[in-house]
């Protein structure tokens, strides 16, 4: 195992993982008064098939996280490509985030975004510090899809999967 600090600086760290294209996922929830909340993330993923398990990472920092956390539910939206103002509306800071955004209430009674491509419901399972992150693990209870292409994020710009020609994936 490795120990000791990276001589990595964060800007070139940026730039390499930066390459990685991700899906964009908007997590919402609820604070303790009822209020909508939600943030974006480019780290969400499958954890686990049995049982149903997800993961994704926030800073520390994230004012947000802490109050969905107090509730142990969230929901994962995963956004279509058409939803870049989704996505810049809940990563604004200091502002009403959920102002002109159309959204369902979920069987947890956390927002499912209207036009996302997938719902999943969790019960937060699991947190560990990890860096200056909070590593989340969820626990599926319910989820669903409908049609569309996600919206990705890749090196500051937003796009979408544009799939490739059957000979290509063959080969």
């Amino acid at each position: 195992m490795l120990t000791g600090q990276s001589a990595i600086s964060q800007q070139h760290y940026r730039k390499v993982m930066g390459r990685l294209p991700t899906g964009v996922v908007a997590v919402t929830g609820l604070d303790a008064a009822g209020e909508e909340l939600g943030f974006i993330v480019g780290t969400f993923a499958s954890l686990s098939l049995s049982p149903p398990l997800v993961t994704f990472s926030v800073a520390e920092t994230s004012s947000t996280w802490p109050k969905i956390r107090r509730r142990q539910n969230f929901t994962a939206n995963v956004l279509a490509s058409p939803q870049t103002d989704v996505c810049r509306a809940l990563s604004r800071k200091g502002v009403e985030k959920f102002q002109g955004l159309q959204y369902t209430t979920g069987p947890l009674g956390t927002p499912h975004l209207h036009g996302a491509i997938a719902w999943i419901d969790c019960a937060v399972q699991a947190e560990v510090v990890v860096g200056d992150h909070f590593m989340v693990v969820g626990s599926v209870m319910s989820m669903e899809s409908a049609e569309g292409e996600p919206l990705l994020f890749q090196a500051g710009e937003f796009g979408r999967y544009a799939g490739m020609p059957d000979h290509a994936a063959a080969g």
